[in-house]
């Protein structure tokens, strides 16, 4: 393998197929410094395709955390001015916007749960700017990963620390479908076809509730409205793209206030760069009423508590657990990645709005996914009148 060549393609992928650059349109990158030697081969991708200039701002926790040290929680929570500026004045011309994430859990692992968490605060905020034009603008988005040595090193125990990071660039080519001598544009055509009829399968049984089982204690039921869709039908507006590489997901959003039970994680979570492992929540009329975890339980707290919404399910996602990033046999301490090996649920946020008094979906200033999919996993979905269909068994699509 060329591996500079397969890192160019990766970079097409991004540009092409994730955010579908435009030509004339701003470009608007949030990357981890660690990553800044893949930074320019894509800005040059995008280029190609005719974006009229790529902004680049760089994500240094490594500062943040100092800063962390020495600053109030307030005051790294805010949000100054100049930087809402920057990115406003872009947004307001039009431009797509994309996050390109590393990871480094043993960055925070020393660092206190308030910090954290309002490291966390600070930079979700910052993304919210990004988030309201996406809504709003219809704009493309898309997060994806940069391989960095840090993060190669931290989950490739095994692998020696001198090939690391080249075995870490291979896997993400591998699970992102970026391969030698494949058309990804056609290549990521086929798999949303896939998970579109899917989707449509499962809306078709018009399923009130879906009630989650597994041996780890879950015990969950989320109810769905006429709204909460899993496929795609009709017309979609502004310019297609695909706002996560990897993605093996379907998802919607459920009711609002219809979640009840007990849910337990089955992969570490993410916050403000320090990872919280096992840990489970306990839902009454929709909301987190209880959190249990041994380890991080301030900062799971401080998270449903972000605003008055922060509490209640936005999405809920299906995956199936012999996906392709599941069968690394790899735990990647990044969302974007894990939830594609896992069935997962997000904190916060809901995927759209309805207009209708009898059903809601919730709103707030967070969307935090954490996974939920075990290999024993079981999903049965409630129609209207009471009939049961099986929807996953064993951690897997049973449809």
């Amino acid at each position: 393998m060329n591996l500079e060549a397969m890192k160019r393609k990766y970079a097409y992928t991004l540009a092409k197929v994730g955010l579908n650059v435009q030509p004339g349109q701003p470009v608007l990158v949030e990357a981890a410094i660690e990553g800044y030697e893949f930074t320019p081969i894509f800005a040059e991708e995008c280029y190609k395709l005719g974006a009229s200039n790529v902004i680049i701002h760089y994500l240094d926790e490594a500062n943040l955390k100092v800063a962390a040290k020495y600053r109030s929680d307030e005051d790294v929570r805010r949000v100054e001015d100049w930087e809402e500026l920057q990115c406003q004045k872009y947004l307001d011309q039009g431009a797509c916007y994309v996050r390109l994430e590393s990871a480094n859990p043993a960055l925070m692992a020393d660092v206190p749960e308030a910090q954290a968490n309002a490291i966390f605060a600070h930079t979700d905020a910052v993304r919210n700017i990004m988030r309201k034009a996406s809504r709003e603008k219809h704009c493309q988005w898309l997060i994806a990963m940069i391989p960095t040595q840090s993060w190669a090193e931290y989950i490739l125990k095994d692998v020696p620390k001198e090939n690391a990071l080249e075995e870490l660039w291979k896997l993400i080519l591998k699970i992102c479908y970026v391969e030698e001598d494949n058309d990804v544009v056609k290549t990521f055509e086929e798999k949303g076809a896939l998970r579109r009829e899917r989707g449509n399968k499962i809306d078709d049984f018009g399923f009130r509730y879906l009630h989650y089982t597994a041996a780890n204690g879950t015990d969950l039921t989320v109810t769905l409205t006429p709204y909460s869709k899993f496929g795609f039908k009709g017309t979609r507006k502004g310019i297609p793209f695909h706002a996560n590489i990897p993605s093996e997901e379907i998802c919607t959003t459920p009711e609002k206030f219809g979640t009840n039970g007990v849910v337990f994680s089955s992969k570490p979570l993410l916050l403000g760069g320090k990872s919280v492992e096992n840990f489970g929540f306990r839902f009454k009329d929709g909301k987190v009423v209880e959190v249990i975890a041994e380890e991080g339980k301030e900062m799971l707290e401080a998270l449903v508590n972000m605003d008055e919404n922060a509490g209640y399910l936005g999405e809920v996602a299906l995956v199936e657990y012999h996906s392709p990033i599941s069968m690394s046999n790899v735990v990647f301490y990044t969302t974007l990645v894990d939830e594609n090996a896992s069935c997962h649920l997000a904190l916060g946020r809901g995927m759209g709005r309805i207009q209708d008094e009898k059903w809601t979906f919730n709103d707030s200033v967070i969307h935090i996914d954490f996974m939920v999919g075990t290999p024993d996993m079981k999903i049965v979905g409630i129609t209207e009148d009471g009939r049961e269909v099986p929807v996953f068994e064993n951690g897997d699509f049973a449809l």
